[in-house]
């Protein structure tokens, strides 16, 4: 099951390990991203880190996230 948090009890420094979030729970967080916000991330839930983004931090993903949805636009 995806790993649901209300955003307000979030904070950019918490990471994903501190949530309970293991390596099949990122998988499941990194689709949702890729279908949520329609991109298409460069990385491989197995080994995130050979992507070139970092996903520890709450705050690290939510600046991929960004990242990737600016690269999108035309």
């Amino acid at each position: 099951a995806q790993a649901l948090r209300d955003p307000a009890d979030l904070s950019r420094a918490m990471t994903l390990a501190g949530l309970g979030i293991d390596s099949l729970g990122l998988a499941e967080v990194i689709f949702a991203i890729e279908e949520g916000f329609d991109v298409s991330g460069p990385f491989n839930a197995n080994t995130p880190e050979q992507g070139g983004l970092d996903f520890t931090p709450v705050g690290a993903v939510c600046d991929a996230v960004q990242a990737l949805v600016r690269a999108r636009r035309p």
